[in-house]
């Protein structure tokens, strides 16, 4: 197999009008990816040497797309929707390059599994010309039916053209298929368009091939593997089924979800064993999670690095480019963005850190803010080993608080601060005997004479 060329055919030219949006079907996210790119890396995965997209609508916007999630793939546009086969025709030109195997391929089933199309892949290694791959849903009603006679595949047929008895078959047609590249160009150009829609259907290549004495074989897939993504429901359903396989593939490698159905993963998310997480926790694309962290209930995490042993939240959010580094400590209602929390530093609550480097041992008192924008640019503010910063300080950037700084709390610091110095920022108290009674006795007068003006 290793040594077999692969071309997958991905076909993503459908409008998607029951999606009712403006945005190409296929480019709905699952777990902060396209639902395409989902198909792209189950192709790859199974051993893909090459990528044809097939497009149409929005194809502006997919060939955008595509130079991120598949900038390798050759992109080709279907004109006019004339039906499966002639979609597939629209890669002539990739098809004709001579690979060994020709994968077909959906834009809108996300959950396939690299798996199926590498066991569709082994009947063509194994002399089939056609390897059609099925599923059996909890239903038939709807599909098209899988015909077979021993071991071959001899006709896909229609629910509405189906017998009595063929309607009591439950193996369908799920529309991805495997086509040996020798037949490939050659069946598909033999596809015609009699039929009601005068359109022209790939699944005709099955009794094509067969006519022509060619092995044609069914794999069978599971119905999530199959799932069509039609709407917005099924699109939700689709998420539910693939966070599902990814909480528990984080728990047996030995990450503990205490309420695994409220954790909500990316595609990319990457999470160490022996981390715990708490529930209501959610991972954003560019997440990485060394062992022996602990992610606290409510957080909201993107685009962020965790080393081993550290402890976020809860209700803390760590924003793009939030590093923190072994042991390091974000605590409640704390947001980081684009700083380094370096080892064993402590932000613990209600705490803004932005375009900042926290030193190793450095504590954060509650309340603090780095000023890092001025409505026109953002500046860095550097905190020093060891530095304290006390509560409700505002440390107004570009400004560096040097090893072992001590900020008093309250202070607007506004000028660096030199290694082991202690800085004020703020006004000095003024405490005058018997005034708080005297105000407080002038507001009593004053709102008394309001009331009885009312009334």
């Amino acid at each position: 197999m290793s040594q077999r060329s692969c071309l997958s055919v991905i076909l993503a030219a459908g409008e998607g009008t029951r999606m009712k949006s403006a945005m190409p079907k296929v480019l709905h996210a699952i777990a902060g990816l396209p639902m395409v790119a989902h198909v792209v890396k189950a192709a790859e995965a199974a051993g893909a040497t090459g990528l044809a997209l097939v497009i149409g609508h929005g194809t502006e916007e997919m060939r955008k797309a595509a130079q991120k999630f598949a900038p390798k793939a050759e992109t080709f546009v279907q004109e006019k929707r004339l039906g499966t086969a002639h979609a597939v025709l629209a890669a002539r030109e990739a098809i004709s390059k001579g690979y060994d195997d020709i994968l077909v391929m959906f834009g809108d089933t996300p959950l396939i599994d690299a798996g199926a199309l590498a066991t569709a892949r082994q009947k063509l290694a194994d002399g089939a010309a056609v390897a059609v791959i099925g599923f059996r849903p909890p239903s038939p009603t709807g599909y098209g039916r899988l015909i077979e006679k021993g071991s071959q595949l001899v006709a896909i047929r229609e629910e509405k053209d189906c017998s009595e008895e063929e309607k009591k078959i439950g193996f369908c047609n799920a529309g991805m298929m495997a086509v040996a590249g020798k037949h490939a160009l050659r069946l598909l150009d033999k596809v015609g368009n009699k039929n009601a829609k005068g359109e022209f259907y790939l699944t005709d290549i099955v009794e094509i091939a067969g006519a022509e004495g060619l092995d044609v074989v069914a794999t069978e897939a599971s119905f999530e593997n199959a799932l069509g993504i039609n709407n917005r429901a099924e699109l939700a359903e689709a998420e539910a089924i693939w966070q599902a396989r990814r909480r528990r593939e984080a728990m047996l490698a030995g990450v503990t979800l205490i309420a695994p159905e409220t954790v909500y993963f990316s595609h990319d998310t990457e999470i160490g064993a022996d981390t715990i997480v708490e529930p209501n926790v959610w991972f954003g694309p560019g997440v990485k999670i060394a062992s022996g962290a602990k992610i606290h209930a409510f957080s909201h995490i993107e685009g962020a690095t965790i080393a081993s042993n550290c402890d976020v939240g809860p209700f803390a959010r760590l924003r793009p480019g939030a590093d923190l580094k072994q042991k390091a400590k974000v605590g409640n209602f704390c947001e980081v963005k684009q700083a380094t929390i370096e080892e064993g530093a402590k932000v613990n609550h209600l705490t803004y850190i932005g375009d900042a480097r926290v030193g190793a041992a450095a504590n954060i008192g509650a309340g603090t803010i780095t000023c890092n924008y001025d409505g026109y640019s953002k500046f860095f503010t550097d905190i020093g080993e060891g530095a304290f910063v006390g509560s409700n300080s505002s440390l107004v950037a570009p400004v560096t608080i040097g090893k072992g700084g001590y900020i008093a709390s309250g202070s607007v610091i506004t000028e660096s601060v030199p290694d082991d110095a202690l800085a004020f920022g703020r006004a000095r108290q003024k405490t005058i005997p018997g005034k708080g009674k005297e105000l407080r006795e002038r507001f009593a007068s004053a709102a008394a004479a309001r009331k009885k003006a009312a009334e």
